[in-house]
């Protein structure tokens, strides 16, 4: 008996002194579901992964200037591709770990039809995006409403956060009555779970390819390592697809 509780505390001093730490740094529209991959990483690897959370366009920005992130969870594919040929990624490592959908939403659960009609109507009141300079969502929903021949219309009514979290900030606090946010941030378990919706269809913006890079200052970084794997994994897709998103 006492042998085995012996062994055990080996075991367990052995996976906490292997256990390591990793900077993260996560596109706004994965914050809910990255937060619970956190914990399932935690529970699977004993590794720590720090998040940050932000805008693809400003994560880019910061690791040209030397920002401590060993990962990088994009927005978009264009992003990860750049710091690849620019050197500030480890070679071979960068791969797509979801693909994101657009929906228009309203926190008010009459505000807006599962065809998205309203957006040929005259527009009334402020329509929430992210900035489409910085954040893919933001360029998904100006694209968006030019296929629809409705961004003239709308184009005085819109009203820019910086990325897809402050945009659905605004939606949901009714500081916008609408918003084109991830669909990820109002979707849990395959489900929407708050407001009135319309899931855009794939036809009418570009896909939202959202790739996942090893940075060079996270090479050596055992954990850094580890979560790029796990990002793969089975456990991680049934995650995400809860949220919404597709591989």
């Amino acid at each position: 008996m006492l042998q085995r509780f012996f062994l055990a505390l080996l075991a367990a001093w052995g996976a906490m002194a292997s256990a390591a730490e990793v900077q993260v740094a996560v596109a706004a529209n994965m914050a809910a579901p990255m937060q619970k991959i956190a914990a399932e990483f935690k529970r699977a690897t004993g590794h720590d992964a720090q998040l940050a959370i932000g805008s693809t366009g400003k994560f880019y920005a910061q690791i040209q200037a030397g920002a401590p992130f060993e990962v990088l969870l994009a927005a978009d594919e264009e992003t990860p591709a750049k710091l690849e040929k620019e050197g500030f990624t480890v070679p071979g490592t960068r791969f797509t770990y979801a693909r994101g959908k657009l929906v228009l939403w309203s926190a008010d659960s009459a505000k807006v039809d599962a065809q998205g009609r309203l957006l040929i109507r005259a527009p009334e009141g402020k329509l929430a995006i992210a900035d489409p300079r910085l954040a893919p969502y933001g360029a998904a929903a100006m694209e968006t409403l030019a296929r629809l021949n409705v961004l003239a219309a709308w184009k005085p009514n819109i009203v820019q956060g910086e990325n897809i979290g402050q945009a659905f900030q605004f939606a949901s606090t009714g500081a916008a009555p609408y918003g084109f946010v991830a669909l990820a941030q109002v979707m849990e378990g395959g489900k929407i779970t708050k407001g009135s919706a319309w899931i855009v269809p794939g036809n009418l913006y570009s896909p939202l390819k959202q790739d996942a890079v090893l940075l060079r200052k996270g090479e050596a970084n055992e954990a850094a390592r580890a979560l790029m794997s796990f990002l793969k994994s089975d456990a991680v897709h049934e995650t995400l697809r809860g949220y919404g998103y597709e591989f």
